[in-house]
């Protein structure tokens, strides 16, 4: 009775296993080979980097004043346009005025003490010369003298040093160009003891900006000068500008542990569009081909076995990149020198020529099922049987 027991033990694993082996294989004889396929022509292959990036004025200054008082008249305000050289401020006068009167005072009074000592000299000199007087007489008028004129040049410096700081309380633009930042309002006090107080900021030209974008240190040595770019602000989605890398500086900054360097673009601004302040979505195009032969990059990842191509025969060469192409129920090799690849498609420098149709993958198509049905997998998993699936 045991005997019999096993029997039927073998026996039923035996047609479980037998059951497991046909549903994992499928119904072979529903399956099609079919190969995707594509054409190699001529395409454009760009590589790039993309940063963030800031737009800014080319030319932009910050003006200040030299001396302290109390913001006495504006004459300009925000988007004022200005001329070289135009007032644009005034701070009150009436201390500066003050201090100019004083030295030409002290001057003034110099100017006599010189007068006289001079007059003293020479009369200490004719009788010093005749033996009237003694040495010392006659150096303690000549020292006198030259005091005196000491005193009548430091006076003068002090005059010139009034004048000037009177001058600087007219405040004028330095540039032509517009003004971007205004930080005072009349009546207001500025104060110039430590430092120069920044009152008003003008940009040169705002149809001539620029983009200064961060590059991260692993992209940055394929960034060079004269290099394409395009940008995007989030002020206008749906433009995208356009610009070329006018210089790569050379220091880095370091961010949470994140280095960066600074990459000045151009930005020509002929609709005024692009505003000081907005943030740039940058794009620079490391390297360009235009019109070159390629394949899809997938072409030459593909690798055809016996079990994915079925009856076909294999037709294989020597070589590290190689493409496929079909000849009847042949499916052949081709060695290919590649060039620049963008990731999707892969320049071919030799090995075939323009509008051969390569083999880009293979799919297995059951007879019975419609093209919605088909599916992606991979070309050794078992797929159930009456099923489409893609290796």
């Amino acid at each position: 009775m045991k005997k019999i027991s096993k029997i039927w033990y073998v026996a039923g694993a035996l047609i479980i296993v037998a059951l497991a082996t046909w549903l994992l294989s499928g119904n072979k004889k529903d399956l099609q080979i079919q190969f995707s396929k594509e054409k190699a022509q001529k395409t454009n292959i760009q590589n790039s980097v993309t940063a963030t990036g800031t737009i800014e004025p080319v030319t932009s200054v910050t003006v200040g004043t030299q001396v302290s008082g109390i913001v006495s008249r504006l004459f300009v305000d925000y988007n004022s346009v200005v001329k070289k050289g135009q007032v644009i401020a005034e701070l009150d006068k009436t201390n500066l005025i003050s201090e100019l009167n004083t030295a030409k005072a002290n001057l003034s009074s110099a100017q006599s003490s010189l007068k006289y000592e001079t007059e003293n000299y020479k009369r200490y000199k004719t009788l010093f010369d005749k033996g009237l007087v003694s040495a010392d007489e006659y150096e303690n008028a000549r020292l006198s003298y030259d005091k005196a004129l000491q005193t009548v040049n430091t006076s003068k410096e002090s005059v010139q040093k009034a004048q000037t700081n009177l001058g600087y309380a007219t405040i004028t633009s330095p540039i032509d160009g517009v003004v971007l930042s205004k930080a005072v309002e009349e009546g207001q006090t500025v104060a110039a003891s430590f430092s120069t107080p920044e009152l008003f900021t003008i940009a040169q030209n705002l149809t001539d900006m620029r983009v200064i974008a961060d590059v991260d240190e692993a992209d940055i040595g394929d960034v060079k000068e004269g290099e394409r770019v395009t940008f995007t602000v989030d002020a206008y989605p749906n433009d995208t500008f356009e610009g070329e890398v006018t210089q790569v500086r050379q220091e880095a900054t370091t961010t949470n542990n994140v280095v960066t360097y600074e990459v000045v673009i151009s930005a020509p601004n002929n609709d005024l569009k692009l505003k000081p302040g907005l943030t740039a979505n940058v794009t620079i195009y490391t390297a360009e081909k235009q019109g070159v032969l390629s394949v899809p990059s997938k072409a030459l990842r593909f690798t055809p076995t016996q079990e994915t191509v079925g009856k076909m025969k294999i037709q294989d060469v020597n070589g590290k990149n190689k493409v496929w192409t079909i000849e009847g129920n042949t499916i052949k090799a081709h060695t290919v020198q590649i060039g620049m690849s963008d990731g999707i498609n892969t320049e071919i420098i030799s090995g075939i020529s323009e509008g051969s149709i390569v083999v880009t993958g293979v799919e297995e198509i059951s007879a019975d099922a419609g093209p919605a049905e088909t599916q992606e997998r991979s070309p050794f998993a078992p797929g159930p049987p009456g099923r489409n699936k893609k290796k």
